[in-house]
């Protein structure tokens, strides 16, 4: 497989691609491990691909510390051992949202606001990530079986806010996802619009110009969270897309998890808080981890989250501290967690 960091560039255009970027994306342990001259890494496992495939976008690759087996963007990306591992507790569908699809392609959780599964797969395949089990091929289908939806969300007026998500709906073409935009931007009664995306950190590239152009259709307030859970992953790229998408009146959130070995202290979450924020993107969530088959390694006890959060709270004003909450199948909301 031949990988965009090999390749002579004599101009951008080639790396600015975000489609060639995102083809690019799919290598093995041992390709990713070359390109980090970490060929003898203890904690991977080319046997993990088998459980969820390696995808890592150039963008974020490129930010990845050679040589440093213990690198936090490296970490959330490589294929490790103790994926193998049975862990009580930590099951293939932690979140049972199985349970709250009522139409195929759609997930109705909490009372005014729905999921739309718009894409099946993402350009970086984060190994936490509570959806690396999830049945994708159920939910994919064509704009004319999108109806079905899109009717459910019009004759339900308690619905105020469509998510779209995935995999990560910014995988798809901008033809795609504004269609799909446009459709929900029609109903009366639905106020904003989320998008949930990965690729805007990992693969900032994909927000191009027909995107941007896209946006400036849409109606309806338009939020986009990203997904960043160290300083790292952001640079001077991040800030441009950042700065081109608030120009537009897009609302920029962003919410991390909270990884051992990767933000697992008050000081790197501090760091991120304050990027972001710089960059214009708000803190929103930090989640504590999903209990995923596979993913255990990554867990902060509850006890040791509290403690974390504590010092983030002397360390930040309030408008940049994240909400510390963890998802609760059946509760009516996320759920934050108490200090006291």
């Amino acid at each position: 497989m031949i990988h965009l960091s090999s390749i002579p560039v004599e101009n951008n255009a080639y790396r600015d691609d975000w489609k060639t970027l995102l083809t690019q994306s799919r290598m093995t342990t041992s390709e990713l491990l070359k390109i980090l001259h970490l060929e003898n890494h203890p904690l991977a496992s080319e046997r993990a691909e088998q459980l969820f495939e390696l995808r890592v976008p150039q963008p974020y690759l490129d930010k990845i510390e050679k040589g440093n087996p213990n690198d936090p963007l490296l970490l959330q990306v490589l294929p490790q051992k103790k994926e193998h591992l049975h862990v009580s507790g930590f099951t293939e569908n932690p979140l049972n949202e199985d349970q709250y699809s009522p139409i195929k392609g759609l997930i109705h959780k909490y009372k005014n606001r729905v999921l739309l599964m718009s894409s099946s797969t993402c350009a970086i395949n984060c190994r936490y990530c509570f959806r690396r089990s999830f049945p994708y091929q159920e939910h994919q289908q064509s704009k004319a079986q999108w109806q079905e939806a899109l009717n459910y969300i019009r004759n339900s007026p308690q619905i105020n806010e469509v998510i779209l998500s995935g995999g990560d709906p910014l995988i798809q073409n901008n033809d795609y996802i504004f269609w799909l935009l446009k459709q929900v931007d029609a109903i009366e009664h639905i106020k904003r619009v989320r998008i949930h995306s990965r690729l805007a950190t990992s693969l900032p590239q994909r927000i191009d110009q027909g995107f941007l152009k896209g946006i400036e259709g849409i109606h309806k307030d338009l939020i986009l969270v990203t997904h960043c859970n160290h300083a790292n992953e952001l640079g001077p790229d991040i800030e441009k897309i950042a700065q081109q998408l608030t120009q537009r009146g897009v609302t920029l959130l962003n919410q991390s998890v909270l990884l051992r070995s990767v933000n697992d202290n008050a000081q790197t979450l501090t760091e991120l808080s304050e990027t972001l924020f710089k960059y214009g993107i708000l803190p929103y969530y930090l989640f504590l981890l999903d209990p995923v088959a596979g993913a255990a390694h990554f867990e902060v006890p509850l006890k040791e989250a509290k403690q974390i959060y504590q010092q983030l709270l002397s360390n930040l004003p309030g408008y940049l501290t994240p909400k510390l909450s963890v998802e609760i199948p059946g509760n009516a909301s996320k759920t934050p967690i108490g200090l006291y």
